[in-house]
């Protein structure tokens, strides 16, 4: 029919658009964080595009649910400002008419979300723990930020360094700082300024210009100092060690096979995203009615409200589960069961008004 179609090509266009904004917040969001953990030398700086990339990719199911369920009520919200609704009323169209063309928009929406959800949110995040473990692994130097001191433990012993500047065009340093305990003895290094350099073997060097190492035992007079020109400390990259993934970073089919509390919890929010996706959707049909009397922001802030409660309700019964509290389905129940009856309860509601206008014509 002709409203379904066009209804379609403004719920894709808006769902599109606002996917685009949402996403463009997530990206300004997660660039501030991955910056200032690369600013207090938690996060090597090369190491930011693809983590957030590794982010993006986990936060896609959420941005893409939330898109369809805004893209639903704005675009009806619109047709009732408009008096576009009263047109199609008028011409015999019930709300429940638009459950069918709204349907054909969420099942794509749904299947794109569980697809996300279940399969590859999981391997974003795993190899997102991957990447960092691999940059921590990198060399020493690769992690500082000009300003800070930045301390590696590596096998028994701890490692400080600090460098006043760096620059990546000439990869030059500035007052370069560096101690360690070697053989019961603290040895310092400083130096005025140097370079890093790759060996064509592909070995690193910190190359140190006018410095001065100095060794001996803390509270002894017993210290030794070598003044030099020019020095070079090797980087040597640390061992990546092996470490279990988190659950974020489990697979689905590892998760059912396991059966663990956690795990059954970290399956429930997998399942609760498509579940959320098309429940809200369905929501906003009845949700989107324009009141006159209240400004045309008013259903954005009700959808907010709806969106945070139902995210609390899905991270409480999470809890539980993994508590031990209630069981999956359970949780499943409690949460979008309960979310389900407020949608029905909402469509009854608009029907029998739709029902009394009727009447009220009918008797004119």
């Amino acid at each position: 029919m002709i409203f379904q179609r066009a209804l379609l090509r403004e719920l894709a266009a808006t769902a599109a658009s606002l996917f685009v904004v949402l996403l463009g917040i997530l990206f300004t969001q997660q660039l501030i964080r991955l910056l200032g953990a690369a600013a207090r030398g938690t996060l090597a700086t090369e190491g930011v595009i693809a983590i957030l990339g590794f982010k993006a990719l986990y936060y896609l199911p959420v941005l893409i649910a939330l898109s369809g369920f805004l893209a639903v009520l704005l675009a009806l919200s619109r047709a009732h400002r408009d008096s576009e609704m009263i047109v199609w009323f008028t011409a015999g169209q019930s709300l429940t008419a638009w459950l069918r063309p709204v349907t054909w928009f969420g099942l794509p929406v749904v299947l794109v979300v569980a697809l996300l959800s279940l399969a590859l949110s999981p391997w974003a995040t795993q190899k997102s723990e991957e990447y960092q473990r691999l940059l921590e692994s990198r060399e020493e130097l690769s992690a500082l930020s000009p300003g800070l001191f930045k301390e590696i433990k590596r096998d028994d012993r701890l490692m400080v360094f600090y460098v006043e500047s760096f620059n990546p065009l000439d990869n030059s340093i500035n007052n370069f700082f560096a101690q360690a305990v070697e053989k019961d003895q603290l040895v310092t290094m400083v130096a005025r300024g140097g370079y890093l350099e790759t060996r064509p073997n592909g070995d690193r060097f910190v190359i140190l210009n006018n410095g001065r190492r100095y060794e001996g035992t803390p509270g002894t007079a017993g210290y030794r100092y070598v003044d030099f020109e020019v020095h070079g400390l090797r980087i040597d990259a640390s061992e990546v060690r092996p470490e279990p993934p988190s659950l974020k970073a489990v697979d689905s089919v590892t998760l059912i096979n396991r059966g663990g509390r956690a795990e059954i919890a970290e399956l429930f929010w997998r399942l609760s995203l498509p579940l959320a996706a098309i429940i809200l959707i369905f929501l906003a049909i009845p949700l989107a009615h324009v009141d006159p009397r209240v400004g045309r922001s008013f259903n954005l802030i009700v959808a907010g409200l709806i969106w945070a409660t139902y995210s609390s309700c899905t991270s409480i019964a999470q809890s539980l589960i993994a508590q031990g509290n209630i069981g999956l389905w359970t949780g499943m129940l409690l949460v979008h069961g309960s979310t389900m009856l407020v949608v029905l309860a909402l469509f009854y509601r608009r029907l029998s008004v739709f029902r009394l206008l009727a009447g009220l014509r009918g008797w004119r």
